[in-house]
C-alpha cells in the first residue's frame, strides 16, 4: 500500500525526456499556428466534398472547388484573425481556448452561408458558392479536426512531462461534486508530480456506480477499506467537500491515516488564486481537522460597535492568547491599541507581523515593554494612555512550574490582576476583561487557585463607570508550551511521545476560536459576569497523540512509541468548566455560556487579599498555599506537595 510511482516504459523515457529538455521552453510560434489552420481549412474543404458526393472521386472536379475552397479559407481566415483564436499556447490548450475556436469558425461559417444565399436570391452563383451540405460538413469536420490537433498535441505534451518525472501518486478524491472535479483537474495539468485519481468516493448514493471525467464513483466503504487500496496502490485522499460536517471529516480523516493514505483538503474557495486551484495549493491535514466539532464564529457586528474609535489595551500581548486577540482586535479599527509584555523577543516578533502582514493597521499599534507587576508603571500607563477597554491576558499558566513558585503564580496572576483592576477603577476603563481558565474550576493546582482569586477579586468590583467581566476556557491547540508543540518535536525526534496518563482528558479549541469568544463576550457583558465557553467534548490526550502520530506519515507504537510518564504535579485527569453548584445561563451566542456563581463581598475579599499579601513577604510557600486554600475552598491539590494541607 501507500505511493505507487507511475511510469512510462523504460525504452521511451530516456528519449522522450531528451525531447522535452529539448522544447520545454520552446512555444510555437503564432503564425506558423495560424498557418497550419489555414492548411486544415483549405483541405478539410475537399474532404468536405468528398463526404458529400458519398466519396465518388471520380465526380470531384477541382478547378471548379479550388476556387470555392480559396474563398471559404480567405474568409475563415478573417475570422482567425479577428477572434485570435490561433494565439492560446497549444500545450496548455482549454476550455477557453476551444471555445475561441468555435466563435471563428462558427462566424465564418455563418458568414459563408449568408454569402450564399445572397447569390443564390440574386440570381448570381459564382464559381466559388456550393450547396449548404458541404459547408456544414465543412464546418463540423474543421472545428474536430483544430481542436484535435491541439487535444493531441496537449496530450503528447502532459507525457512527456510525466516522462522526466520520478515520483507519482494514484488519488482518491472525497467528493464527487465541482470540487472534486477541479481537484481532479489540478492534478491532471500539475507539471511537478504524476497523479492520477483512481476513483470518487461520496455519500450520495444518487452519484455512485457512475462515471465522472472517466473514473468511477463509489461509496466511502467501498474505497476505504483495505483492499481497494492495495488493489489499486493508491497512496494519497483528497477531501474536496467544502461544507463537509466537522465530524464526517474526522471520520474519513482518520479511516484515510488507519490505511497508511496520505491526507490532503482542498481549500475554501476564497483561497483559490483568481479562482483557480492549484496543487500548491492543496493543504495537510492539521490536527484541528480531527476534533470532530463546528468551528466557532465571531459576531464581527458586534464586536466592531465595542472596538470602533476606542482605546484598547492588551496586557501579555505577545503570548498566544494577547497576540490573536491582537490580531483581530485591530482590524475592527480601534483608534490606538496599547500592546503591553514584559517579554521583549516575543513583543519584536508581534511588532515585525503587525507591520508586515496588517501594514494598513499597524500604525494604531503602541509597543509597550512593562510587568503587570510594577505598579508603578502600570498607572504611567493608565494616566498616559487613558484606556477605555483592557483585555487582561498577562498570567503564568504552566502547571508544574508554578506548583513550584507560589511566589510568583501570586505576584502575577493574583496581585498584577489587582493592580490592573484597581486603575481599571481609577482612570473609569468601560470594560475590563479577564482572561481565565477552566483550571480555576474545582482548582487542583497553585496556578489554577491563582487565576480563581484573580477571578473572585475582578467579579466584586463592577460598578456603573467599569464593567469587569471574566471568560473561561480550556486548553488552546498550538499555544506557546502546550502538548501540540511538544508532541511535534517528539514526532521530528523520532519519539517516544510522551504522555502523563493514559486517561487524562482536556478541553481544546482553536487560538483563533477562544480569542473570537473573549472578544464577542466582552462585547455583551455588563459587570459581574464570568463566562464560559462550550467548548466540545473533551479529548484523550493518548488519542491526540496517536492523530498527529499518523498525520506524520507513521504508525504509533511501531515508527513512534508512546510512554507513560505520570501526573506532573498539580495535574488533574479531568479538567471541568464550571464548579460544584454553579449553573449556566445561554446567551445570544450558542458557544457562550453564562455561569451562576457564588459572590463575594468586595470588603472581605480586599481583607484576605491584605493577608496574603503579608505571607508573600514572608516567603513561606506552604502557608501561602493554606491562605490560598481557605479563599478558595473547593482548591483541593493533586499529586503535590501541598497535599498535606488538605488532610
Amino acid at each position: 500500500m501507500g505511493k505507487t510511482a507511475l511510469r512510462l516504459p523504460s525504452f521511451l523515457k530516456k528519449p522522450l525526456t531528451g525531447l522535452y529538455r529539448s522544447y520545454t521552453d520552446r512555444f510555437v510560434p503564432r503564425w506558423i499556428v495560424l498557418a497550419f489552420d489555414l492548411l486544415v481549412i483549405f483541405v478539410t474543404f475537399y474532404i468536405a466534398f468528398a463526404v458529400r458526393l458519398n466519396f465518388e472521386l471520380h465526380r470531384l472536379e477541382m478547378h471548379t472547388e479550388t476556387p470555392q475552397a480559396l474563398f471559404v479559407t480567405l474568409v475563415y481566415a478573417l475570422s482567425f484573425l479577428w477572434f485570435r483564436s490561433f494565439s492560446g499556447i497549444i500545450r496548455h490548450t482549454g476550455l477557453n481556448d476551444a471555445y475561441r475556436i468555435f466563435q471563428a469558425t462558427g462566424t465564418a461559417f455563418v458568414v459563408v452561408m449568408l454569402f450564399g444565399a445572397a447569390a443564390r436570391l440574386s440570381g448570381f452563383s459564382p464559381p466559388w458558392t456550393t450547396s449548404f451540405a458541404v459547408y456544414l460538413i465543412h464546418f463540423l469536420l474543421a472545428y474536430f479536426v483544430l481542436m484535435g490537433a491541439r487535444v493531441v498535441v496537449k496530450t503528447t505534451y502532459e507525457q512527456l512531462v510525466r516522462s522526466k518525472q520520478d515520483k507519482g501518486y494514484r488519488v482518491i478524491i472525497f467528493g464527487a461534486g465541482s470540487s472534486g472535479v477541479l481537484a481532479r483537474n489540478a492534478l491532471v495539468n500539475d507539471p511537478a508530480t504524476i497523479y492520477e485519481v483512481v476513483a470518487f468516493a461520496d455519500d450520495n448514493r444518487g452519484k455512485t456506480n457512475m462515471m465522472l471525467e472517466g473514473v468511477p464513483v463509489l461509496l466511502p466503504d467501498q474505497v476505504l477499506n483495505p483492499r481497494f487500496v492495495e488493489k489499486l496502490g493508491a497512496g494519497l485522499l483528497i477531501i474536496s467537500i467544502q461544507n463537509l460536517h466537522p465530524q464526517r471529516r474526522a471520520e474519513i480523516i482518520e479511516q484515510a491515516l488507519e490505511l497508511d493514505l496520505d491526507v490532503k483538503v482542498v481549500p475554501p474557495l476564497e483561497r483559490w488564486v483568481h479562482g483557480q486551484l492549484s496543487t500548491a495549493q492543496l493543504q495537510k491535514v492539521r490536527i484541528e481537522d480531527l476534533m470532530e466539532r463546528k468551528r466557532i464564529t465571531l459576531d464581527s457586528a458586534n464586536v466592531s460597535a465595542e472596538l470602533k474609535g476606542k482605546v484598547v489595551m492588551v496586557t501579555g500581548a505577545a503570548g498566544s492568547i494577547g497576540a490573536e486577540i491582537v490580531r483581530q482586535a485591530i482590524t475592527f479599527g480601534p483608534e490606538s491599541l496599547i500592546l503591553v509584555d514584559q517579554a521583549e523577543s516575543a513583543l519584536f516578533e508581534l511588532q515585525h507581523e503587525i507591520s508586515s502582514n496588517l501594514k494598513v493597521h499597524s500604525h494604531r499599534a503602541e509597543y509597550i515593554v512593562a510587568n503587570v507587576k510594577d505598579a508603578c508603571r502600570m498607572e504611567a500607563l493608565f494616566r498616559h494612555y487613558q484606556p477605555q477597554i483592557v483585555y487582561h491576558a498577562a498570567a503564568y499558566k504552566h502547571v508544574p512550574l508554578m506548583e513550584s513558585f507560589p511566589y510568583e503564580a501570586l505576584l502575577t496572576n493574583v496581585f498584577g490582576t489587582k493592580t490592573l483592576a484597581d486603575l481599571a477603577l481609577r482612570y473609569k476603563v468601560r470594560k475590563f476583561v479577564l482572561v481565565s481558565t477552566d483550571k480555576a474550576v474545582n482548582p487542583t493546582n497553585v496556578m489554577g487557585a491563582s487565576k480563581r482569586i484573580a477571578e473572585i477579586y475582578t467579579q466584586c468590583l463592577s460598578n456603573g463607570d467599569t464593567q469587569f467581566i471574566t471568560t473561561r476556557f480550556g486548553n488552546v491547540l498550538d499555544s506557546n508550551g502546550s502538548v501540540i508543540p511538544l508532541f511535534r518535536k517528539q514526532i521530528e525526534r523520532g519519539g517516544p511521545v510522551t504522555v502523563t496518563h493514559k486517561e487524562i482528558c482536556r478541553y481544546f479549541m482553536m487560538i483563533s476560536e477562544a480569542c473570537n469568544l473573549v472578544l464577542e463576550a466582552g462585547a455583551m457583558g455588563n459587570g459581574g459576569e464570568i463566562f464560559v465557553f462550550d467548548m466540545g467534548k473533551p479529548v484523550r490526550i493518548i488519542d491526540l497523540a496517536n492523530k498527529m502520530i499518523r498525520l506524520s506519515g507513521m504508525e504509533p507504537g511501531k515508527d513512534i512509541l508512546i510512554r507513560e510518564i505520570g501526573l506532573r504535579p498539580g495535574e488533574k485527569l479531568y479538567e471541568e468548566v464550571l464548579t460544584t453548584g454553579e449553573n449556566t445561563l445561554p446567551t445570544y451566542h450558542p458557544r457562550i455560556l453564562l455561569a451562576s456563581v457564588r459572590t463575594n463581598l468586595a470588603a472581605d475579599v480586599s481583607r484576605q487579599l491584605e493577608e496574603l499579601y503579608g505571607l508573600i513577604r514572608e516567603g513561606d510557600d506552604f502557608r501561602l498555599v493554606a491562605k490560598m486554600k481557605e479563599m478558595v475552598p473547593e482548591y483541593r491539590s493533586e499529586n503535590s506537595i501541598y497535599s498535606v494541607l488538605d488532610a
